[in-house]
């Protein structure tokens, strides 16, 4: 494997925040499946698993867009990252 190829760390890093996200969302639906079964079972009046799987939800929607969205600060951070190197190329070490 060669690891210097900065195309091929880009793809396994995203390989990795997919991986990542998805075992998020396993562990999203096993929990807040039991919650949910609880709830129902014990006091299907008051149903206080909804808060739980709100808020949850809310920062699986997060991550999701992290991990799917394309970044529209990526390629200005990405300019931001090449200037400096070019300015490093031009000033001599000290």
């Amino acid at each position: 494997m060669n690891d210097a190829n900065p195309s091929l760390q880009d793809a396994r890093r995203q390989v990795e925040r997919k991986i990542g996200f998805y075992l998020h969302l396993a562990a999203y639906l096993i929990v807040n499946s039991g919650l949910l079964l609880l709830n129902f079972l014990h006091n299907p009046g008051h149903p206080w698993a909804l808060g739980p799987i709100l808020g949850w939800g809310i920062g699986l929607l997060f991550h999701g867009v992290a991990v799917f969205l394309k970044d529209p600060g990526a390629q200005w951070k990405q300019r931001m990252i090449e200037r400096e190197l070019e300015k490093h190329k031009r000033t001599p070490p000290t």
